[in-house]
């Protein structure tokens, strides 16, 4: 029997967790630091599961691998951000 629906379902790819630990980022209530860092410069690297905020300049970290399409917040800055992707490298664009 060929079900479309349990097709479909394989096809999507599992996104990968990560284990997220606090980097020290005070800016924000303790139970959400793990969540954000400080962006380094122009050397620092982003890694599957973060975006840069575009307003504040803070990384937003996710404990699943993010993918353009996806909705963040950054609580820094209140801003509401959606994933593109531009370049090969995750970006966030504002909503509101």
């Amino acid at each position: 029997m060929n079900d479309p629906l349990i097709d479909a379902e394989s096809l999507v790819k599992k996104r990968k967790k990560y284990e997220l630990t606090e980097t020290g980022f005070n800016e924000v209530p303790r139970k959400y630091r793990k969540f954000y860092r400080r962006w380094r410069g122009t050397g620092d690297q982003l890694a599957d599961n973060e975006v840069l905020c575009p307003v504040c300049l803070v990384v937003i970290r996710s404990a699943r691998e993010l993918r353009p399409g996806d909705r963040v917040y950054c609580m820094p800055c209140m801003s509401r951000l959606t994933v593109v992707e531009k370049n090969g490298m995750l970006i966030a664009t504002v909503v509101y």
